[in-house]
């Protein structure tokens, strides 16, 4: 089973920044390769949202409300994901998730695409 575990959400001040991470790692069985990995979030009474996304050739995609402001970047080498948000505002406040698309191999039977979910991390920007 493939485990996404997302940290670094906190309070801050707008105009301040913080910077969210993502461990992947299986549980059990093996990950052969992630196809892409993104972020979303999600503030009370809304719908869950794409943030930004990254492919596996390093294709990067954002909101439009979030052009400029957040960078998304990856290290392959680790399976970690990060997300860098600067210049904060109090609408970025949300439980911001971590979701990857990957090539699952499990301990018994054929390789299947799995597609995860972390827990979630909140984000609050406020004075």
């Amino acid at each position: 089973q493939v485990q996404l575990v997302e940290s670094g959400g906190g309070l801050v001040q707008p105009g301040g920044s913080l910077r969210l991470s993502c461990s992947v790692s299986a549980v059990s069985g093996n990950i052969r390769s992630i196809n892409a990995m993104a972020w979303y979030r999600q503030a009370p009474a809304n719908q869950r949202e794409l943030v930004a996304i990254v492919a596996s050739d390093e294709t990067t995609r954002y909101a439009d409300d979030v052009q400029g402001r957040f960078i998304i970047s990856k290290d392959s080498a680790k399976n970690i994901m990060y997300l860098q948000m600067n210049n904060l505002k109090p609408e970025d406040t949300a439980v911001y998730y971590c979701n990857v698309d990957s090539q699952y191999i499990p301990d018994y039977g054929p390789e299947w695409r799995s597609i995860n979910w972390g827990q979630g991390t909140q984000v609050t920007v406020s004075s």
